[in-house]
């Protein structure tokens, strides 16, 4: 039985990761700033910037076989007042960590980077490899990238073995942020219409919350040395008003008023190569997004009708 620290066990990532180590037989120490997720999993309460916290979390619950870093600010829409709030927790956060796993000698340690590192893709690649230069246009995707170079330095200086995983757009039960999806499905549930000025041509590169978690808990176990940087999406890439197709066969009721183009701030991503995480993790997309909706908007609609609010996996 291996024993994780799993940083961010309150929000969208770590709580699944989380909930299927703990499934699969493993042990978990959940850190994040409060003390119990909202069906009452207990959490132990820390900062991840607090770095004596960490020492004191590490020496009464560790060794750990490995640290999976999903505490941060979780997008660019959170924060945008406080730019120096983003670095603090995203950066100084995943440094506190690093120099953690150094002193404590953990064995591992995984990170959630981001798509938002790239920046605006290159035009006119097939697909986007993890070698392209990186040119956020974001402070939360600065750090993002910065954090993947932190991670190589104590890779390269002190011998840490890592991994960064360029994720992507992310959804599914417990999304509390902003998200299209979610957006157009309480609009539907609720009998509104979702509309945009413009944006029916973006396209969007989604990963289901469980894909995205059984990514890190393959990079987690994976064999590679030193820092390894990897992307991973839901395996498709589809605009906006197809999305909206989508969501309106599992809520019927959906109404969407959406202008052609490209939205205000949307940023164009082309098509991410995965097969590297395919290779090395083993990481293959489960959830087709159509699926994967139709089972969110079940699961929206559920606890909209007072059913208990349990993520059910879309397969």
């Amino acid at each position: 039985m291996a024993n994780y620290l799993v940083t961010g066990a309150f929000g969208l990532i770590g709580n699944r990761v989380r909930t299927m180590l703990e499934a699969a037989g493993d042990r978990v120490v959940p850190i994040d700033v409060v003390r119990e997720t909202e069906d009452g999993l207990p959490i132990v309460r820390a900062d991840v910037r607090d770095i004596h916290r960490l020492h004191a979390v590490a020496i009464a619950e560790g060794p750990f076989d490995a640290i999976i870093h999903c505490g941060a600010l979780s997008g660019p829409m959170l924060a945008r007042d406080e730019p120096t709030l983003i670095v603090d927790i995203n950066f100084g956060g995943t440094a506190a960590l690093l120099e953690l796993a150094r002193i404590h000698e953990v064995p591992r340690f995984v990170v959630c980077s981001s798509t938002s590192a790239y920046g605006p893709t290159p035009a006119g690649l097939p697909l986007v490899p993890e070698t392209v230069p990186l040119s956020p246009n974001t402070v939360y995707g600065a750090t993002k990238a910065a954090l993947e170079a932190l991670l190589h330095g104590y890779a390269s200086e002190h011998g840490l073995s890592g991994v960064a995983l360029r994720i992507s757009f992310v959804y599914g039960p417990r999304r509390t942020t902003d998200c299209d999806i979610r957006e157009m499905i309480l609009s539907g549930l609720g009998g509104r219409t979702y509309r945009r000025a413009a944006g029916a041509d973006f396209y969007r590169q989604f990963i289901h919350v469980d894909d995205a978690a059984r990514a890190l808990i393959l990079a987690a176990k994976a064999e590679t040395t030193g820092a390894r940087i990897y992307t991973v999406t839901g395996g498709s890439r589809h605009t906006m008003a197809e999305i909206v197709e989508m969501v309106r066969a599992a809520v019927p009721a959906f109404e969407a008023e959406i202008g052609p183009g490209i939205g205000a701030g949307d940023t164009i991503l082309e098509r991410f190569d995965i097969s590297a995480a395919a290779r090395d993790l083993g990481y293959r997309p489960s959830v087709d997004l159509k699926e994967g909706i139709a089972a969110y908007a079940a699961w929206l609609s559920a606890r909209r009708e007072g059913a208990p609010a349990a993520p059910r996996s879309p397969r």
